[in-house]
């Protein structure tokens, strides 16, 4: 009775594996499981074996008969959700799905690229916090307190002493402090800033770049500057210095390429001047150099800072920097 249970439950999953339809599911239902089946047919010959294995006999049976009733509806619950064997009407000819692959965002891109070319020219990369203390941001540039520079920036203020910083120069003061001369760095990163239109959002990317040592010269400011425009856009841009304002660099430019919105010709992206501002850069301030404990008599050095969107703007021929934030995919994927 024993081996007739055992060979009877061995026969019944080997036969549950074989199916492959709801009609061959029900004719096996019908074969071991119905009223008249082998597994039933089994069970009513328990009355004719000795009355102390019984017990044993019968409770294996029905061990067995629960077993198979288990495999039954497990293999009937993936007939009818498809994940059993392949349906009669599967076309197996058809494409499969396409699995998309992610990609860096444009910002990104950009930033890796410039941050190439300049290291391909000696500058060394170091990032900073995006939170950041009041004495670095401003003071330790040559911006003190209640300095009117401070409303050029539209800061977010977290405390009285703690902020979004506005622009990635405090790693030229944090590097100057540790580190003696020869130096040559750029700090790319996130800055954060009070303002909103088609050519600013409230955060956006910088490249901090300086350089200090001896003898250096505005010369060698533009020699750098010119040679990193003709990289990045590879071609000889209309490139133009305009005099301005920095509290931590003097002399102080701005300085522009033409537009490759509209060639020069004058558009809103431009504001009808045919020039874009791509940066600010000058010679660093002697007061920045005394602050951090350099002799402005033997060292000078140059200081420039750059914003990605805008860099990206004029690579890729795009209007409204929104877009780079809207997280439109068919906008993105062109990318």
């Amino acid at each position: 009775m024993e081996n007739s249970l055992q060979q009877l439950k061995a026969e019944a999953e080997e036969a549950l594996c074989r199916i492959s339809d709801k009609a061959g599911l029900e004719a096996f239902r019908v074969k071991y499981l119905g009223r008249k089946g082998l597994l039933s047919s089994t069970m009513k010959q328990l009355g004719s074996v000795a009355k102390e294995d019984r017990p044993r006999l019968g409770q294996l049976a029905n061990t067995i008969k629960k077993g198979v009733e288990d495999l039954f509806a497990d293999s009937k619950e993936k007939l009818e959700s498809g994940g059993g064997a392949v349906a009669a009407d599967m076309d197996l000819s058809l494409a499969g799905r396409t699995i998309g692959f992610g990609k860096c965002h444009p910002i990104t891109q950009v930033m890796e690229e410039i941050c190439a070319v300049f290291e391909g020219m000696g500058f060394a990369v170091a990032e900073g916090p995006d939170i950041e203390t009041d004495y670095y941001n401003f003071e330790a540039l040559n911006i003190p307190k209640h300095h009117p520079a401070r409303d050029m920036h539209d800061t977010f203020y977290v405390s009285d002493s703690i902020l979004l910083r506005t622009h990635t120069s405090p790693m030229q003061a944090r590097i100057m402090e540790d580190r003696d001369p020869p130096l040559r760095y750029i700090a790319p990163g996130k800055v954060y800033r009070c303002d909103s239109d088609i050519t600013h959002t409230p955060m956006f990317h910088q490249v901090e770049g300086f350089l200090v040592d001896r003898k250096v010269s505005f010369a060698d400011l533009k020699g750098v500057l010119t040679a990193f425009t003709q990289r990045m856009f590879e071609g000889d841009l209309p490139l133009r210095f305009r005099p301005s304002f920095f509290p931590f660099t003097e002399p102080s430019a701005e300085v522009d390429i033409a537009c490759v919105i509209c060639s020069g010709k004058g558009c809103r992206v431009c504001k009808r001047t045919g020039w874009l501002e791509i940066l600010g850069a000058g010679l660093i301030d002697p007061e920045v150099m005394t602050m951090v404990g350099y002799d402005p008599d033997e060292f000078s050095g140059f200081a420039f800072g750059l914003g990605v969107e805008r860099i990206a703007m004029l690579k890729y021929g795009i209007d409204d920097i929104r877009l780079y934030y809207e997280n439109d995919l068919r906008f993105l994927e062109q990318f």
